[in-house]
């Protein structure tokens, strides 16, 4: 089967942010497509974004040079030959030639290999989620992911300033994936009750469509949820989460970090963190700490043992960077997010790297992604625990939770993951 086209567009994100999205068409019909998500808060570790930062149109924001990429280099190497995923994957980095794919661009290259990923399962006749599967010579799907939800965002509000980016609640014991998306939806209601009462009025949307954060005190964002929790008669099935994204709130002159209202430093931040996962059912915190802060890490794995501490900005789904994680003992887990590293094998190999040590993965999109996205196929097809989906508010995250519905569907005695049986609270 040899590839026949590959053609690349300047699209939309859903936030309105321009895109790559690349087709890719076979000599026996069969077309995959790929569009690659960015993100709002980007590690400094992650591949490179290639906008042509043109002040004239969307604000700098447009992807005409990475398109240029696939089309005048990309396509060329790949038209005419066998569609193979990760033979064609290795052939985009020998051709980028650079560690971060600065040249042609991680988006270029990363939309290429997901419609290269959709092409390949198209002609196998299967579900990208289990030709993903398949790759990796994995079970065939018999469960699905427990969705986790981020209810409220931090940031800063005016004077307020919330060091810690999202406060999640999983559904961690529903019966099912249909409870645990309707019990969520029901809590996330909630919460805005919960906050009104507080406030006095109706709480601001945040920009990642969670509710702004009242509070300075991560704790007292925390009791809020629990109120909500408590509201609805689910206390029993939910826990929570945080993703603390502190690389946005760190000062490298200082070293130290933004906390309710005050600047501390790691070994505080690691202690205030302990005490909220004795206080509260914590599933996981993920990036605790600044991207670079590998013994800061390696201290919190060992000192807050009621929760899993993942890595997102410290390990951007790279094997490399992994491994060190692991020789370090830094994190328990991380988040698996394809764009980060640049293509889908990478981000495999690194999935397959970190299920060998004993680590967790996490799928997550972007905020401001796209509605068909393929870490929704790697997240069903890789069979992980659970995933983070975002606020239950705006299409591409309602859309996420739509996939897990069918899937439940379609596949016979299908059954959510057993987040349960990992907690560690």
């Amino acid at each position: 089967m040899k590839i026949t086209s590959v053609t690349a567009r300047q699209l939309l994100d859903t936030k309105t942010r321009p895109l790559v999205e690349v087709e890719v068409r076979t000599d026996t019909g069969h077309v995959g497509r790929g569009a690659a998500p960015t993100g709002s808060s980007v590690g400094a570790h992650e591949a490179f974004i290639l906008r042509d930062g043109n002040p004239e149109e969307y604000d700098g924001l447009s992807v005409h040079h990475a398109v240029a990429s696939v089309t005048d280099h990309i396509a060329p190497v790949l038209v005419g030959a066998d569609l193979d995923v990760r033979a064609l994957d290795e052939r985009m980095i020998e051709l980028d030639g650079t560690s971060d794919k600065s040249k042609l661009g991680g988006n270029a290259i990363y939309s290429t290999s997901i419609a290269l990923l959709r092409a390949s399962a198209a002609a196998a006749g299967t579900p990208t989620y289990s030709h993903v599967a398949e790759m990796l010579s994995l079970p065939s799907v018999t469960t699905v992911p427990v969705p986790s939800f981020n209810m409220i965002n931090g940031g800063r509000y005016g004077d307020l300033v919330q060091a810690f980016n999202e406060f999640l609640v999983i559904p961690y014991r529903a019966e099912s994936i249909e409870s645990a998306i309707e019990q969520s939806v029901k809590v996330f209601k909630v919460v805005e009750e919960v906050l009104t009462d507080k406030l006095g009025r109706r709480p601001q949307v945040a920009s990642s469509y969670g509710y702004a954060a009242p509070s300075a005190d991560p704790r007292e964002v925390l009791q809020i949820l629990s109120e909500a929790v408590e509201r609805t008669g689910y206390a029993d099935t939910m826990a929570f989460a945080l993703d603390c994204a502190s690389s946005e709130m760190y000062d490298k002159k200082t070293e130290t970090y933004e906390l309710n209202g005050e600047r501390v430093e790691s070994a505080e931040l690691i202690d205030y963190t302990r005490q909220l996962s004795e206080e509260f059912p914590l599933v996981f915190v993920e990036d605790l700490l600044d991207e670079d802060d590998w013994d800061g890490y390696s201290k919190a794995v060992t000192e807050i043992p009621k929760t899993v501490i993942l890595g997102d900005d410290l390990i951007v789904t790279n094997r490399d960077r992994l491994e060190r994680a692991v020789a370090m003992s830094a994190v328990d887990g991380f988040i698996l997010k394809p764009n980060q590293v640049g293509t889908i094998t990478e981000a495999l190999d690194c999935f397959t790297f970190g299920r060998e040590h004993g680590l967790l993965a996490i799928p997550s999109g972007r905020s401001g992604g796209v509605i068909d996205d393929v870490v929704m196929d790697l997240s069903v097809g890789l069979g992980v625990p659970f995933q983070k989906n975002g606020a239950p508010r705006s299409g591409e995250r309602i859309e996420k939770l739509n996939f897990l519905l069918r899937i439940a569907d379609a596949v016979p005695n299908c059954a959510l993951a057993d987040v349960p049986g990992l907690v560690k609270f």
